[in-house]
């Protein structure tokens, strides 16, 4: 997640380099508990650290709103109920791993991040502004890929916005939202198809009982070990990491 993270602070370096040039070249900025003085290595210091707390301040809105850690950690969650265990695997596992999976997901994403816009900014061959751009180019590629035209088309109607005529018109403003939609729906979709199995599962083992007269038995006692062997037999696990994954290509 390091490209992420540069990635923000490319940002929010772009919205602090008017800020330095209003402050002129001796001014000295005062807040609580910090001081910031505009006067060469101690304007770039200032503005690490205030970088850094943006930095800080955004990541997990950045991890949430602009990469692959919606439909996964939605998709996982929804396992858990169509498997009749809601607190199984716990919260800290799940998210654990939807991170990971993000991470592996992102991957070729962060690189080109850190290719195109981290790198050069470290090495002093562009200007921030040139910079953010760069590194923002393959996370507004990866969010247009995975958004449906419809949700687009609604947050620009929405945003009483004019139709943008190419990718690179589109607003950020407008895009994360609807790649959020999107992402939404992907992950409802692929929940509804995980739950099928399951719900024959139960189906099945609900009419067995009635059949057999035992309607004081709650179906749930022993459907649950059945879809429990059912997904570990099948190596679930496996095979909903690689469909789920394999939706981003």
């Amino acid at each position: 997640m390091r490209g992420t993270l540069l990635l923000l602070a490319l940002v929010g370096s772009v919205a602090l380099v008017p800020v330095a040039d209003a402050l002129g070249a001796n001014a000295v900025l005062d807040a609580p508990g910090i001081r910031i003085d505009a006067a060469g290595a101690d304007l770039s210091l200032g503005l690490k650290i205030l970088l850094g707390l943006t930095v800080l301040s955004l990541a997990p809105a950045i991890l949430v709103s602009m990469t692959a850690f919606i439909r996964i950690v939605i998709v996982l969650s929804m396992l858990r109920h169509a498997l009749g265990m809601p607190e199984t695997p716990p919260n800290t596992v799940v998210i654990s791993l939807a991170l990971f999976l993000t991470l592996f997901t992102m991957a070729p994403v962060l690189h080109k991040v850190n290719q195109d816009g981290v790198q050069p900014y470290l090495a002093g061959s562009i200007a921030p502004e040139l910079a953010a751009r760069g590194a923002l180019a393959p996370m507004r590629d990866f969010m247009v890929r995975q958004t449906r035209e419809e949700d687009l088309a609604l947050m620009v109607e929405l945003a009483r916005a004019e139709q943008p005529a190419t990718v690179e018109d589109i607003g950020l403003v407008q895009l994360i939202p609807a790649f959020m939609l999107s992402e939404l729906r992907a992950a409802f979709q692929i929940g509804f198809v995980i739950f099928l199995p399951f719900l024959l599962v139960d189906l099945i083992v609900s009419t067995a009982l009635m059949a057999l007269g035992m309607m004081m038995v709650p179906p749930a006692s022993i459907s649950l070990p059945l879809k429990i062997l059912l997904f570990v037999l099948m190596d679930g696990w496996n095979l909903v990491v690689r469909a789920l994954l394999g939706t981003f290509a």
